[in-house]
C-alpha cells in the first residue's frame, strides 16, 4: 500500500508508531521532499547570489550569519548564534524522543579578487593578515550555505512527520581563522555545536569540479590531513654587492624550497598514499641592495597516512636544518596540525548510499571517487561522530570538469542548476537516517 503524503503526516500527528509508518511506505515522503525542493530552488539560487556578492572572510561572517539566523528563526527553529564567533546552529524538533542528525555548511570566503565577470561578482575588499585584499567565494561556500538554508525550509515543512531532531550547523572559518585566532569546526565543537542535543551522525557536502549533478564520495579516507608549515631562514645582513660579508637568507631559502620538494617526489613511497608539500608565500628583505637577516616561508603539508605524515615531518626538519647548516646559518621549522583526514564511515555509507542513488540516479553516483589531496575541517566532526561527506558535481552539463578553473581560483564558478540536487540529497539523507534510527531503537 502506498500512502499519500498528507495521510502519512496525519498518521504521524495521531501518534501512530513511526516504525510502522516507515515500513508502510516512504515513497510519498520522498516525493514531498522533492516537491518542496523544487519549490525552494529559485530562492536557493537567489540566496547564493546574494551571499556571493557579499562575501566575508573567516571569523568575520557577520552579514551571512545574520541572514542565516533570521531565516532559521522565521522557520520556527531554536536558534543559537555567536558560536565560534559567527557560527549559527538551528534545531528543528520533530519527535522529541527520536534520534538526532546534524547537517553542516560552511560560510566563509577567501582573500581572492574575483575575475568571473558575473553580474553578481564580488567587489568586496577587506584586510587579511595586514594586507588589503579582494574577497571572493572561490570555494563554493556561498552555495553550501544557500543549499542548507533550502534544506532547512524543506524539512521545516515536514517537521510534524520527522521521527527525530535535525541540527543545522552553519560554520565559519572552514578555510582557517586569521593568525592568532581560533575558529572553524574545532571551535564550533569546543563551544558545544555537537551537544544539547547530541547528534549520532553528520552529513555535509562540497560543490566541485565533478560532472553535472553527480554525487561523488569514497569510503574511509577521502580527503587529506592538513598541517600548516612555516619555515624561517636566518641570514646575516650585508651589502648586496659584498655578499661574502653576510649570509644570504634568500639563497638559502631558495635551496630549501627545492630541497623539500624532493621529499614527496623522491623520498616517500607515493604508491602507498599520495602526499604533498607546498610553500605558498615567501617574505624577506626590505631594500634592493641589502641582504635580509631572515626569510619566512609559509605553506602546507597534505597526507593520508599517519606514519607517512610523521616521516615527512622528520624529513622536512632534517632537510631544512642541513641546508641552513651548509650555509653557516640556522633555520626554524614550525609544523601545526590543522585538520585530520576526512574519513567517511563505512557503515554509514552502507546505510545511506541507496538514498544518494535514489536522489541523483544510480548512474550519477560515484562511490569510489579518487583520493582528494585538498583538506576539509568537516573531518573534525567525523572524529566525534560518524559522518558522510560528499561532492556535488557543479560543472556545467556536457563540459569536461578538468577544463574549468579549480576552487581557490579567481574564475571559479558553479552551475547553479545543480544546487537542487544538494538540497534534495541532504533533505533525504536526514529523513532516511532518522527513520532508520527510529526503527532500530
Amino acid at each position: 500500500m502506498s500512502l499519500s503524503f498528507p495521510l502519512l503526516c496525519a498518521l504521524c500527528l495521531f501518534s501512530i508508531d513511526i516504525g510502522r509508518v516507515s515500513a508502510l511506505d516512504l515513497d510519498a515522503f520522498h516525493a514531498e521532499l522533492d516537491r518542496l525542493a523544487q519549490q525552494v530552488e529559485s530562492q536557493v539560487i537567489a540566496w547564493r547570489r546574494d551571499i556571493h556578492q557579499h562575501p566575508e572572510l573567516s571569523n568575520r561572517e557577520f552579514r551571512t550569519a545574520k541572514i542565516v539566523a533570521k531565516h532559521l528563526a522565521k522557520l520556527g527553529m531554536d536558534v543559537q548564534t555567536g558560536i565560534a564567533h559567527t557560527g549559527v546552529v538551528g534545531i528543528l524538533h520533530g519527535s522529541p524522543d527520536g534520534p538526532v542528525v546534524a547537517l553542516r555548511a560552511d560560510m566563509d570566503a577567501l582573500p581572492i579578487t574575483e575575475a568571473t565577470g558575473l553580474p553578481f561578482a564580488s567587489k568586496v575588499r577587506d584586510t587579511w593578515e595586514g594586507e588589503e585584499v579582494g574577497v571572493m567565494h572561490a570555494c563554493g561556500h556561498d552555495a553550501h550555505t544557500a543549499i542548507l538554508m533550502g534544506v532547512a525550509e524543506v524539512l521545516s515543512e515536514v517537521r510534524d512527520c520527522l521521527p527525530g531532531t535535525v541540527k543545522f550547523i552553519f560554520q565559519p572559518a572552514e578555510e582557517g581563522p586569521p593568525e592568532g585566532e581560533e575558529g572553524g569546526a574545532p571551535l564550533m565543537i569546543k563551544e558545544g555545536a555537537l551537544e544539547n542535543p547530541v547528534p549520532t551522525a553528520i552529513f555535509g557536502l562540497h560543490v566541485g569540479l565533478f560532472p553535472w549533478r553527480t554525487i561523488n564520495y569514497r569510503p574511509h579516507a577521502m580527503m587529506a590531513a592538513q598541517d600548516d608549515l612555516r619555515i624561517v631562514v636566518y641570514g646575516r645582513e650585508a651589502h648586496g654587492a659584498m655578499s661574502w660579508m653576510g649570509v644570504d637568507a634568500i639563497v638559502v631559502a631558495a635551496q630549501v624550497v627545492l630541497g623539500i620538494q624532493t621529499i614527496p617526489s623522491r623520498q616517500i613511497p607515493f604508491t602507498k598514499a599520495p602526499a604533498s608539500v607546498a610553500l605558498c608565500t615567501v617574505h624577506g628583505g626590505v631594500r634592493k641592495n641589502i641582504l635580509p637577516d631572515k626569510v619566512e616561508m609559509v605553506g602546507t603539508v597534505r597526507t593520508f597516512n599517519m606514519d607517512m605524515r610523521q616521516d615527512i615531518h622528520r624529513r622536512i626538519e632534517r632537510t631544512v636544518s642541513k641546508i641552513a647548516q651548509s650555509a653557516g646559518t640556522r633555520a626554524e621549522v614550525h609544523l601545526q596540525a590543522v585538520n585530520p583526514v576526512t574519513y567517511n564511515d563505512r557503515e554509514l555509507i552502507g546505510q545511506m548510499s541507496p538514498t544518494l542513488e535514489r536522489v541523483a540516479g544510480k548512474n550519477k553516483v560515484d562511490g569510489n571517487t579518487p583520493l582528494i589531496i585538498a583538506s576539509e575541517d568537516f573531518s573534525n566532526y567525523q572524529r566525534r561522530i560518524p559522518g558522510l561527506f560528499f561532492f556535488l558535481g557543479t560543472a556545467p552539463e556536457n563540459v569536461a570538469p578538468e577544463t574549468l578553473p579549480s576552487p581557490h581560483n579567481p574564475r571559479f564558478h558553479v552551475d547553479e542548476s545543480a544546487l537542487i540536487v544538494g538540497v534534495r540529497a541532504l533533505s533525504n539523507l536526514a529523513v532516511d537516517y532518522l527513520f532508520m534510527q527510529s526503527e532500530s531503537q
